[in-house]
């Protein structure tokens, strides 16, 4: 790769986070300050969705925060940051309805959440370790042990790539829950869909540099054996 191509290429997985960062919290910004319908904030409309669910045993805590929303499937905890915790805004319920998705997914078994949380460990180790054997076999050229690191690194991405079918089905059904449950109308389905979509470009986003960031490994692996 000749350095205006390498320059390019930095550009790029450099420009595609930061498009996406600020893609979503502008729009969350937006819709932070548009009143919902229901007048329900975040913690109420989690509430609602888990009871209609069934799901009596998970609990809604508020976490500290911008955007630090999850849901913690080990504690069976729907953790709302603050502003959404209590805020009646759409963006509020977008938020708090996603993270619900995620219960009623862990409820029903869903298995890309299972596998999701089955390669954490796993991903983890290669996010952290990869890098260094990487390096270390281009600086010692050993190809032994950067074809190790490319196999860390292959397994985070691997990750991403699987919580790609998991955010995007919890979106999909915080849009079916918060309908069914009457929680928002139709002229509000739209605005709630933004806020969605956005926070989905971020996952997407990260899966695309990772797979360019091992694409560019694996051609270094091979031009080293070339050589």
């Amino acid at each position: 790769m000749g350095l205006g191509s390498y320059l390019i290429y930095l550009a790029f997985i450099i420009i595609i986070p930061i498009w996406a960062q600020m893609r979503v919290k502008k729009t969350y910004k937006k819709y932070s300050k548009v009143p919902n319908s229901s007048n329900m904030t975040g913690a109420q409309v989690a509430r609602k969705i888990l009871d209609d669910n069934g799901l009596y045993d998970v609990q809604v805590h508020e976490t500290r925060g911008m955007l630090s929303d999850h849901y913690d499937p080990r504690k069976k905890v729907v953790n709302l940051s603050s502003d959404n915790y209590h805020q009646p805004s759409t963006a509020a319920q977008a938020v708090a309805a996603h993270e619900v998705g995620h219960a009623i997914q862990d409820a029903e078994d869903y298995s890309f959440l299972r596998l999701r949380h089955t390669l954490v460990p796993v991903a983890s180790l290669g996010s952290n370790l990869s890098i260094f054997l990487i390096i270390g076999g281009i600086f010692l050229q050993m190809t032994g042990l950067f074809a190790v690191g490319i196999v860390f690194f292959a397994a985070a991405v691997l990750f991403q790539f699987v919580t790609l079918p998991v955010e995007f089905d919890a979106s999909n059904r915080a849009m079916s829950q918060l309908v069914s449950t009457g929680v928002i109308r139709n002229n509000e389905e739209r605005e709630t869909k933004k806020v969605l979509n956005a926070a989905a470009w971020t996952y997407v986003a990260s899966a695309l540099v990772a797979l360019l960031e091992l694409i560019r490994f694996v051609l270094m692996f091979i031009g080293m054996n070339e050589d």
